[in-house]
């Protein structure tokens, strides 16, 4: 399963912890750069996106829900703390670990 993060320069153990259930890959963009914000393409094969909200302006936000809502690739906004991105998934019924 591929998993698209936008936000946070640094994952800590949110990475490991998607790798445990069942994340093969990671696409990490920090959203800092102006081509992430301006032309955000996302990879065709992603499960579903993460957005750190904590960590990107409104504008990056909104680009990257509607690239993922173009895709039909389900979207989550979480802070970057792990009990925040875990409750998401779970509420979400992206994923029943």
């Amino acid at each position: 399963m591929s998993i698209v993060i936008v936000g946070g320069d640094h994952l800590g153990s949110i990475e490991e912890k998607l790798r445990s259930m069942g994340a093969t890959e990671l696409i990490h963009f920090t959203g800092r750069k102006a081509k992430h914000r301006n032309n955000i393409r996302l990879p065709r094969g992603a499960a579903f996106v993460i957005v750190l909200t904590d960590y990107v302006n409104h504008v990056t936000a909104v680009a990257v829900k509607d690239a993922a809502k173009s895709m039909d690739i389900p979207t989550i906004f979480a802070k970057r703390s792990w009990s925040s991105v875990e409750e998401r998934i779970r509420s979400g019924g992206i994923v029943h670990a």
